[in-house]
């Protein structure tokens, strides 16, 4: 499924999803599914770093690839691509980037049918607004499905679009959490302490409910460290309440005279 697209073409060192049509001694033509279909060249030495008998052993017709974009030929409108230089990590986080944006454009235009609403209007009206305010089509979905018709609102999708695209939410897509965890070290020697600590950890608990989508939990481990646990939709977003909660339990433990600090826990 080619992706409509506003640009005609990819920057140099942007990574691209294509399709392979045809494969020659020389390299391979594919197309790249991210921009309408735009026609791009894989030559023989960018496809892999070990030298290859045959070409073939490596890529085949129909087969979908991560590519790194290496020219950009505006008059021509067609671009030079590399599967070499697209390392493992890399590859995984755009092919699990391609198959979310595949899946939340699915569902947009499936809800575009039911208004009888054309594709080029689906893509104004809703993917694009999605994509400029929450970074990916899936996610605006994903925050629909949480917050309901306010986080459509918020992406200036029109009311018309609300409902639908709220039902198929809720039905198709699927919110994976994510989590982060630290240990916060609490410690006072004043007669009141223990009320002090217990203050500084409510009122991080608080601060985190404020927060739509996130979940908090707290444990004891043993004086003076506790566990923290952030539930959410995804690491940016706890990133940002992690940063908050932080800040609030520094400046409540510093006028409270509590002793404070926090790690991250490895592997977190």
């Amino acid at each position: 499924m080619a992706l409509k697209n506003r640009r005609d073409l990819p920057d140099v060192g942007e990574i691209v999803v294509g399709t392979i049509k045809e494969v020659h001694d020389f390299g391979a033509y594919m197309v790249i599914d991210e921009y309408n279909d735009l026609r791009a060249f894989l030559p023989w030495s960018e496809v892999a770093t070990r030298a290859l008998k045959n070409i073939n052993d490596v890529i085949k017709e129909n087969q979908k690839l991560a590519v790194k974009v290496i020219r950009v030929y505006r008059n021509k409108g067609q671009v030079d691509v590399s599967l070499k230089r697209v390392n493992d990590n890399e590859r995984k986080r755009k092919m699990m980037y391609w198959k979310r944006t595949l899946k939340a454009i699915n569902l947009i235009l499936m809800a575009a049918k039911q208004i009888n609403k054309s594709e080029d209007e689906a893509y104004k009206e809703v993917i694009w607004r999605l994509e400029d305010y929450f970074g990916d089509a899936m996610a605006g979905l994903e925050n629909a499905s949480l917050e309901g018709k306010e986080a459509l609102r918020r992406a200036k999708v029109p009311a018309e679009w609300h409902d639908v695209l709220l039902d198929y939410a809720k039905k198709y897509v699927e919110i994976k959490h994510v989590q982060i965890s630290v240990y916060v070290n609490l410690k006072s020697m004043d007669p009141d302490g223990i009320d002090k600590i217990k203050k500084i950890l409510l009122d991080i608990k608080d601060e985190a409910k404020k927060h739509e989508g996130i979940d908090i939990k707290i444990y004891a481990i043993g004086s003076p460290k506790y566990r923290i646990d952030l539930i959410g939709p995804d690491y940016k977003t706890l990133e940002n309440v992690l940063d908050k909660l932080n800040s609030k339990a520094e400046k409540m433990a510093k006028e409270l005279k509590v002793t404070y600090s926090f790690e991250r826990i490895k592997g977190q």
